[in-house]
């Protein structure tokens, strides 16, 4: 499965070589071309963009400004022409970092380098999850921990980790990512309803402006990727 990138710098020359390059490299497929990490914003909300070759210098928000405000981010390759920013670039768990101009073999060196964290990931997730029709296990904080399904509310992403939030009890924090612990669950049952959440079909009660509440003060958005089909189920389970 290729991994979906998105370039994003001001300079369209330089925008339309990083494009060039993702389409160029077998393992990697480009989601979208961002002019401003405003646009690029909106992509990560609406997709789920796992690398992002991103310039440093850039007006209004920089690419290290806007990857320090993110609370859930792809891997992450900083692109510029200026070498000292190359410390500031790590010091925010870049992947890797390029100098301009940019050459393709650098390009698929950092490329390499972030599929072979990936490629970590997805060994990680298949060791982290075990689920059986009505209960998974999870590890956290070195132990398995066996949760039933009916006992989920919803699922947060926040960081490298996700944080199970149940009906009654602390939630669960372990170390594997949305998309394999959304691939476990079964569909019926769960939903995708942001980048950032999953929500258990069963326990909502209330939804409002496009955003899920959760006693009264848990306020989760349906993003626009996942509107249709949030819209659908409500759809089907409307009485008029």
């Amino acid at each position: 499965m290729k991994i979906p990138c998105i370039a994003v710098d001001d300079e369209p020359l330089a925008l339309q070589q990083i494009s060039a390059y993702i389409q160029k490299t077998p393992f990697l497929e480009l989601a979208a071309e961002c002019q401003s990490a405003v646009e690029a914003m909106d992509i990560l909300n609406t997709t789920d963009v796992r690398l992002m070759f991103i310039d440093i210098n850039m007006p209004d928000l920089s690419g290290l400004d806007f990857v320090k405000s993110l609370t859930v981010k792809p891997l992450v390759v900083f692109t510029t022409a200026y070498s000292e920013y190359a410390v500031e670039g790590f010091k925010v768990d870049a992947t890797d970092y390029l100098l301009k101009p940019i050459s393709y073999s650098n390009f698929l060196k950092a490329a390499n380098k972030a599929k072979k964290v990936l490629d970590g990931e997805k060994k990680r997730d298949a060791e982290t999850v075990n689920v059986t029709p009505d209960h998974l296990f999870v590890k956290s904080e070195y132990k398995l921990i066996r949760i039933e399904l009916a006992d989920i509310k919803y699922i947060e992403s926040s960081h490298e980790y996700v944080v199970i939030h149940l009906v009654a009890g602390a939630p669960v924090k372990t170390m594997v990512s949305m998309k394999a612990i959304e691939e476990h669950l079964p569909g019926e049952q769960f939903m995708r309803v942001h980048r950032s959440f999953i929500v258990n079909l069963s326990k909502i009660t209330v939804v409002e402006r496009s955003r899920i509440i959760f006693d009264g003060k848990v306020y989760i958005p349906v993003s626009d990727q996942f509107k249709s089909a949030f819209q659908k189920y409500i759809d089907k389970n409307f009485l008029t």
